[in-house]
């Protein structure tokens, strides 16, 4: 058996999120060292497009240079941590732009959250401080968990999803593709949260939430259409598992002024879905 080895980590992206992420990192060596372990990640560095922090640091972890740097250091492991709720979409763009083999990417996974031995992460995801995941959840690739999110027994949460700080799901929901659940929303169990929609920060959700779609208050109700950049991605289609997405594609389109860094219905136990679709709300 070969000896464990530090291994260099590229965070792709200098905002907020990404900024969270390393301290994630350094908190997940420091946790290593004090059990004897071999740390697993030493941090390389921040890549982000913006011109104007090359060369700078950022919390004291260097910015080399642009997103295109990953293809010039090889051997170093990669984690995507950019968006936000005014372009949600942007992970998804990058992860496609960058055109990286599933295996360059890194799972971060902060060590004070529970991750149950049934659940599993995919690669390219990042679970913040606190996180709980009960028993049975799936969490796929380049998703986004916020602290102190709670996912319940048969979660399941597609690529490119973002769970905002203090989400909490009920069993059995499911999380489509791209979807942002605001900070502190609830979802009620074996609901749906379709892909690329937005809920609201705070809200109750009581009702499948339609692809596409943003719903917010509590009972959650539906506010408009999502945004360009995810009706965008939406009309991409369903594609394939999120590492099928890692290879080259063309980049959607982004309207001017959007930031340029910075599924399927549940089931309960007895295999019928709880009626939970509400009649079209009145805004």
């Amino acid at each position: 058996m070969s000896a464990p080895v530090t291994e260099d980590l590229l965070i792709v992206g200098a905002g907020g999120f990404a900024r969270e992420t390393a301290q994630a990192v350094r908190d997940v060596a420091a946790a290593d060292t004090a059990r004897g372990r071999v740390p697993r990640w030493r941090l390389a560095g921040h890549l982000d497009d913006d011109p104007a922090l090359h060369g700078r640091e950022v919390d004291g972890v260097p910015v080399p240079g642009g997103c295109e740097l990953v293809h010039e250091l090889p051997a170093a492991r990669v984690v995507v941590c950019v968006g936000s709720s005014r372009d949600y979409a942007v992970r998804a763009r990058l992860v496609r732009r960058l055109g990286l083999p599933v295996d360059r990417y890194a799972t971060v996974v902060h060590p004070t959250a529970a991750v149950s031995g049934s659940s599993a992460v995919g690669p390219g995801s990042v679970l913040l401080a606190h996180c709980v995941l009960t028993a049975g959840v799936r969490v796929g690739s380049h998703v986004a968990v916020m602290p102190q999110v709670v996912l319940t027994h048969e979660d399941e949460v597609s690529d490119f999803a973002t769970l905002a700080s203090g989400v909490r799901l009920g069993g059995g929901v499911r999380v489509g593709r791209g979807a942002y659940v605001g900070a502190g929303a609830l979802v009620r169990e074996y609901a749906s949260v379709g892909a690329w929609s937005l809920t609201g920060m705070g809200s109750t959700v009581l009702a499948d939430v339609p692809a596409g779609e943003v719903w917010a208050g509590s009972p959650a109700r539906l506010l408009r259409p999502a945004g360009a950049t995810a009706l965008a991605e939406l009309a991409r289609g369903a594609g394939g598992p999120g590492g099928a997405l890692c290879g080259r594609a063309e980049d959607v389109a982004v309207p001017a002024g959007a930031p340029a860094h910075g599924t399927e219905d549940g089931t309960g136990p007895n295999g019928r879905r709880p009626q939970t679709r509400m009649e079209s709300p009145v805004v």
